[in-house]
């Protein structure tokens, strides 16, 4: 969503007699920014409030209808509602005041654990739904009481869209005018924004300046270092891990069914398929074995269609409050977006959404988050292609398999024979190992049964075993291993089995 249509929403929010509108951010500054467009049309003044400065006549807004007569001249600090800092004495001051006007109130929910102050806000909401008046809250996790959360709105605040992403970097230089270079020509300063995306104003700013501070230019070689800042930032939000697809190295040996897929699904993303008003693919749902590729298919999708990987692991998800898991759900797929286009990868997706056949042992959690999760693959518009891999089928709703959720479903199972020879060379060679001076074919007999991961691991164990030996690592020691290892497909032959004949005729094999 734009910043015109958050306008527009919250606006018609306003208008339509809502008395609570709850917004959770952090970003104070956007919301100020959002409340002014927002009541410049409307023409109705603003108060803000906070328990450090009691109620004020918030800056910015031409139909605040008083002024402070006493502040000296040039002083720009709004006048303060005398005796209003504490919750209840604001509350009963603006229920005296009879023209209309929105009060945004920061950081308020944490007030009502107080009875009378949920009681007294609770009565203004009910004066307020007649007059088209309004109380907005802010907040990084804005918790509201049963009696107060039906007579409340959420308003989702979008990340920073591209035009006030390069407001952004424009203002940063600005104010290091004199101190630093600008070197960056139209096509830079479009990777530069494109690169910001995902990260709030406040944190573009901060890495913009430090990039140019610290060489005293800004040019095309920055927008690396605001790339691993942006790495940074999302990891510390701890909903997501991110991969741009400059550090991608993944390699994927076999899927030559899946890769035929991919080849003629990302014709989606051309203007041919939007001039024909075709959709671009929404994604995919990879089951199968585990150690045999799921995870690694996800990685090279990203990486052959250049866009950067973003993990959403399932265990972040969960809150201990209500409604806060939810909220950490619609956070990340809003940040996925925000930096599409781009392959979000939803790692053992029956973790997360497993639970909604049945179980209510989470108290419906599950159930929730799947809806949730289904609503936006139905509506998502932004160019985010979705990679859900699951070990176990069996616990995932039945809803999710039924054809249309995804694009396709693929089968992964054991690597075949040329797989396997495929993924010995590719792990011997990251080793520096040439295939060559091995018996590919002893290798590649000895391994049946053994998955990618497992065959990885093989080398890795043969490589340490040589360094130990003082040795050079030959297929002799490779087969070694192989004979001391029991591959799952011996120790949990009977889970294989079952989950093969769940995907056949079901499910699309990736060879």
């Amino acid at each position: 969503m734009s910043f015109a249509a958050s306008v527009r929403h919250l606006q018609t929010l306003i208008m339509s007699f809502h008395p609570i509108i709850v917004v959770e951010t952090v970003e104070e500054p956007r919301v100020q920014h959002l409340i002014n467009k927002s009541t410049l049309d409307l023409q109705l003044p603003v108060y803000e409030w906070s328990i450090a400065q009691g109620l004020v006549r918030m800056e910015g807004n031409r139909y605040n209808r008083w002024k402070n007569e006493y502040a000296p001249p040039g002083a720009s600090r709004p006048a303060v509602d005398e005796n209003t800092a504490d919750p209840i004495d604001a509350l009963r001051h603006i229920q005296a005041i009879a023209h209309r006007a929105i009060y945004w109130f920061k950081d308020f929910s944490t007030h009502f654990d107080d009875p009378v102050v949920t009681r007294l806000f609770r009565e203004v909401a009910q004066q307020f739904s007649h007059n088209q008046s309004t109380l907005l809250i802010s907040g990084e996790q804005v918790s509201l009481s049963r009696e107060i959360a039906h007579e409340a709105v959420y308003f989702d605040m979008p990340l920073p869209d591209r035009d006030e992403l390069h407001k952004a970097i424009v203002d940063a230089v600005q104010a290091l005018r004199g101190r630093i270079k600008v070197k960056l020509t139209p096509a830079e300063m479009r990777t530069l924004v494109h690169t910001t995306q995902g990260m709030t104003l406040n944190q573009t700013k901060k890495v913009i300046a430090y990039a140019a501070l610290e060489d005293g230019h800004l040019n095309a070689d920055d927008i690396g270092r605001v790339l691993e800042r942006k790495m940074q930032i999302i990891r510390e939000s701890g909903l997501l891990d991110y991969i741009p697809v400059e550090k991608n190295t993944a390699e994927l040996g076999g899927f030559h069914g899946l890769k035929q897929w991919l080849a003629q699904a990302r014709t989606g993303f051309s203007s041919q398929a939007q001039a024909l008003n075709l959709t671009p693919p929404k994604g995919i749902l990879i089951v199968g074995i585990q150690g045999c590729g799921k995870s690694l298919a996800a990685k090279t999708i990203a990486r052959e269609w250049q866009m950067p990987l973003l993990k959403l692991d399932a265990g972040r998800l969960y809150d201990k409050y209500v409604g806060g898991s939810e909220k950490n759900f619609r956070q990340a797929v809003s940040l996925a977006e925000k930096m599409a286009p781009a392959v979000l990868w939803i790692d053992e997706i029956e973790k997360t959404m497993g639970g909604a056949q049945g179980a209510d042992t989470d108290g419906g959690l599950s159930r929730r988050l799947f809806g949730s999760f289904l609503t936006w693959l139905q509506e998502k518009s932004q160019e985010v292609f979705v990679v859900a891999t699951a070990n176990d089928i069996s616990q995932l709703p039945p809803e999710l398999l039924r054809k249309g959720r995804f694009d396709e479903i693929f089968f992964v199972d054991l690597p075949d024979a040329e797989e396997r020879a495929t993924i010995l060379s590719i792990h011997l060679q990251r080793h520096h190992q040439a295939p060559d001076q091995f018996n590919l074919v002893e290798l590649v007999q000895a391994t049946e049964g053994f998955s990618g991961a497992e065959i990885q691991q093989l080398i890795v164990s043969s490589l340490y075993q040589s360094i130990h030996q003082q040795c050079a690592l030959d297929t002799a020691l490779l087969v070694q291993s192989i004979k001391a290892t029991v591959p799952l497909s011996v120790s949990r032959r009977e889970d294989i089995q079952r989950l093969r004949c769940l995907a056949t005729d079901r499910f699309v094999p990736v060879k």
